[in-house]
């Protein structure tokens, strides 16, 4: 059984933003930035939540929520602007992840 389109949205923004943060903040990890580590292994949470959604996996709907719910607490320190626009994702993702419709497709069992 397919993805519901919601899903498969959610899932793949985030396959890309974690591939393309993670190639962007390699060069940052291979020079020892202080934070490149952590950076990284945000990015590669964001790769495990999307793969986690498109396998049905529940779990991957709460950490895809609290991938984006650690970004908006970062934007408290950045400038208004980036706080609403990770602020907006935030309410999106969660609205499209956990509506009535993309939650039954999580608890279903496929026989």
């Amino acid at each position: 059984m397919k993805p519901p389109i919601p899903v498969m949205i959610v899932a793949a923004v985030y396959l890309l933003v974690g591939v393309i943060g993670f190639v962007y903040h390699f060069p940052e990890l291979t020079a020892g930035h202080r934070d490149a580590i952590a950076m990284e292994l945000t990015e590669l949470l964001a790769v495990v939540a999307a793969v986690g959604l498109l396998l049905r996996q529940n779990w991957a709907r709460w950490l895809a929520l609290a991938w984006i719910v650690f970004h908006v607490l970062i934007s408290l320190f950045h400038p208004l602007r980036e706080l609403a626009i990770h602020a907006a994702f935030c309410v999106l993702i969660g609205w499209l992840l956990f509506r009535r419709t993309t939650a039954r497709w999580f608890k279903m069992i496929e026989s």
